[in-house]
């Protein structure tokens, strides 16, 4: 029996010594392993921080001490020792544990997390209402140096040190966030790191100085008067100490006798405190500390070799994205591209090894990456910037004012866009159109299949003014790619299959659910037209009344919030042209939807062509009473 057997809580955990702590960090990696290897999840920024994580919940007493881990892609170890070890089998499945912190997991997880940078600014809220309620538990932010270089996490700063309130933040420096981390803060960090003055100077300059009988306090007081001047010299974390933290460290994220100890200090200092906490992304598996990027959010894997275990698909969307924008790169010298830290994700990594100068990524950083390329289409470039949908949120205002107002041709690549599965609530991309079709001047499009998205993607590199580009995570439909690029015309749809009976609009690779519903109905006796809409904005009106006079009856199919969706804007299209039409919206409810394989869940939902069936067949009651006396 191990350790990690008898740890089912904190309480467990302040009984164990130094050693036993060791060993438990060895034992904690070898259970997540196991079980990451089976489920997939965000392996390596977790193995990274198993001492990190037993050294707080040692010092601090969680849960009336708040741990806010930024990001939370970190968090396994902390969900294994807080009461969960017995659940952890289900992380990342439908109706099991979250890959995140979640309020409503534990009361040891005291704030929801899943994009980056917002840790500082959620632990200085909680600190700030400790003290007006006079309480006296302690605030922890743990935030990684990748996440350290979004904007947010320096307005936190700024205020942290202007309200002076007590505070700790814990800077988990592995060099990395999902790729490697770029950048002035990078470099500082860096500097941090290797300098070999850093943790030594400023007292061994105390020591000498002391040594002088008579002068040497005087000029001791004289350096302290004009601190600047020797401190930007010797001693580490300037830059905090400037934003008004006491600066410690760095310190050895492995070593759990020296964080203890640390933090111990930490919590007896007033005001706000930054801790420089170094850490080896993916350590204690190989393969992962040797690709901490493929590792930090990986499926299911083969333990002996590191190996995914991948079954027969096509190629993603994301793969087909990163080689069209290629080809289109070698035709049109005035493409580049943007990502925020995610080239690989994005399907980017390709395009920077190929065309270095004109790939730029920006760090955590969606606002700075939407700004950055208007900046460069003003000038005669067309970026194409390619962010997760779930991210892009971050740059509503700079979409609005910065692109959509100036008429900038910068094309939006919104990867990821509707269920995402396993990640969940927090990085589902099911908000894109409801936040981008009332933006003026923005062109909206969803590919029913790969060869649309290139030809989309052509297009919208040739369209002079803003474009969005929404596509899905994971393996497209299968079609055969097509040489040279799909002709797209702005407004357009498509007319996939005639109907009398009924129209089902369905949007993006959806289409294809629509057609299959449209042959199951065809052998219950109902005709269904099926429209492959393409454009969400500027809509194709002439198609869609047309259809939706002759049917009289019309489905509208979208993975995405109902509220302000596809579906939507086909009601205010029908009302305005030809009121009285039967139209039935399928989508997702009011309501952030929790994580699990993407199947299951649209199957929850009804987004299936099933789901399709059945709602048409709610129309057409006599068919339906016909079909079961048939079953009967």
């Amino acid at each position: 029996m191990g350790i990690l057997d008898n740890v089912n809580n904190v309480s467990d955990l302040k009984k164990l010594s130094n050693a036993e702590l060791d060993k438990l960090a060895q034992e904690i990696r070898k259970f997540m392993i196991t079980h990451v290897s089976k489920t997939g999840g965000h392996l390596a920024p977790s193995l990274g921080v198993v001492e990190l994580t037993l050294a707080l919940h040692q010092v601090f007493n969680s849960p009336q001490d708040k741990i806010i881990w930024d990001v939370g892609h970190q968090a396994y170890t902390h969900k294994i020792i807080t009461g969960r070890k017995e659940k952890f089998s289900s992380l990342r499945q439908y109706k099991g544990l979250s890959g995140f912190p979640k309020l409503a997991e534990s009361e040891h997880d005291c704030f929801n997390t899943g994009h980056s940078s917002t840790s500082i600014s959620a632990a200085l809220g909680m600190a700030k209402a400790r003290d007006l309620k006079g309480d006296k538990y302690k605030v922890i932010a743990v935030i990684g140096d990748g996440a350290l270089t979004g904007g947010m996490a320096f307005e936190a700063l700024n205020h942290a040190g202007d309200l002076k309130t007590d505070l700790i933040v814990v800077l988990n420096d592995n060099e990395m966030s999902i790729a490697a981390n770029v950048g002035a803060m990078a470099g500082y960090l860096s500097r941090l790191r290797t300098d070999p003055r850093y943790g030594k100077g400023k007292d061994e300059i105390e020591q000498l100085l002391n040594k002088i009988p008579k002068v040497g306090p005087r000029l001791l007081k004289t350096a302290e008067r004009v601190k600047d001047s020797v401190k930007y010299l010797v001693v580490p974390g300037m830059l905090f100490e400037e934003m008004g933290f006491t600066y410690l460290g760095p310190i050895d994220g492995h070593h759990i006798p020296a964080m203890k100890s640390v933090f111990e200090s930490a919590k007896k200092m007033k005001g706000p405190v930054l801790i420089h906490v170094l850490t080896r992304k993916g350590k204690g598996f190989k393969p992962a500390e040797c690709n901490p990027d493929r590792f930090h959010g990986v499926g299911p894997f083969d333990i002996q070799t590191g190996n995914v275990i991948k079954t027969e698909a096509p190629p993603t969307y994301t793969e087909v994205f990163g080689d069209a924008l290629i080809e289109l790169a070698e035709q049109q010298e005035n493409i580049v591209a943007v990502t925020a830290a995610m080239p690989a994700g994005t399907g980017l990594a390709k395009f920077a090894k190929k065309f270095p100068q004109r790939f730029f990524d920006v760090g955590i950083a969606e606002q700075h990456a939407v700004t950055f390329a208007c900046g460069l289409a003003a000038q005669g470039f067309h970026p194409v910037v390619a962010i997760y949908s779930t991210f892009m949120q971050r740059a509503y205002d700079q979409l609005l004012h910065d692109v959509a107002m100036q008429k900038l041709p910068v094309v939006l690549a919104l990867d990821r866009a509707g269920l995402v599965g396993e990640d969940g609530e927090t990085h589902h991309g099911i908000f894109d159109i409801s936040y981008l079709r009332h933006i003026p001047n923005l062109v909206v499009m969803a590919p029913k299949d790969e060869n649309e998205l290139r030809g989309m993607l052509a297009w919208a590199t040739k369209h002079s003014g803003p474009c969005a580009l929404r596509y899905p995570r994971g393996p497209g439909v299968g079609v055969e790619l097509k040489d040279g690029f799909l002709p797209v015309h702005l407004g357009r749809g498509e007319v996939v299959k005639e109907g009398k009976d009924v129209t089902i609009i369905g949007v993006g690779p959806l289409v294809y659910d629509a057609l299959a519903a449209a042959h199951q109905l065809e052998q219950k006796g109902i005709e269904a037209a099926v429209i492959n809409p393409r454009f969400i904005k500027p809509l194709d009106s002439g198609l869609l009344v047309r259809y939706a006079k002759k049917t009289r009856r019309v489905v509208t199919m979208e993975e995405h919030v109902l509220a302000g969706g596809f579906g939507s804007s086909c009601l205010e299209l029908f009302n305005k042209y030809c009121p009285g039409i039967e139209i039935d919206r399928i989508g997702l409810p009011d309501t952030f939807v929790e994580h699990g394989a993407p199947d299951l869940l649209k199957q929850h939902y009804g987004i299936t062509a099933d789901g399709i069936v059945e709602r048409v067949l709610a129309r057409f009651p006599e068919k339906a009473d016909f079909m079961k006396k048939g079953a009967k």
